[in-house]
């Protein structure tokens, strides 16, 4: 009887379709996504001779820093239910994980686009 009881709790903590949890994770997760490709598009322009990379670098570290504080709100907020319930715990972590990603690019393409522009203005002299 007990087992049985178990087998049903089980199917009522089944959630499908989008929740107001996994809604509430998919704005950081859209975020962090979009920092992630502004990161990679500003490190291949930093490398080139082009100057645009560094106005993306700047975007994805100002968006990756907007997506790591949304997602970290949004796990401390869920501190309490597990992965599966529908709180948007597991894609509040993925976003977490991609604004962090988006740091990283983004600090990277700056760091080339500073190193490009102090050795372009060496050469220029």
């Amino acid at each position: 009887m007990k087992m049985q009881y178990l087998f049903q709790l089980d199917i009522l903590l089944q959630v499908y379709g989008i929740t107001s949890g996994r809604a509430a994770a998919l704005l950081p997760g859209i975020l962090g996504l979009v920092s992630v490709i502004v990161g990679g598009w500003a490190l291949t322009r930093s490398a080139s001779h082009l100057r645009n990379g560094r106005l993306g670098a700047f975007a994805s570290l100002m968006t990756s820093v907007i997506v790591v504080i949304l997602s970290g709100m949004h796990l401390v907020r869920t501190a309490g239910s597990s992965i599966g319930t529908g709180s948007g715990r597991l894609g509040a972590i993925v976003a977490l994980v991609l604004g962090l990603i988006g740091i990283v690019l983004g600090g990277i393409a700056l760091a080339r686009s500073r190193k490009r522009g102090t050795n372009s203005d060496k050469e220029k002299s």
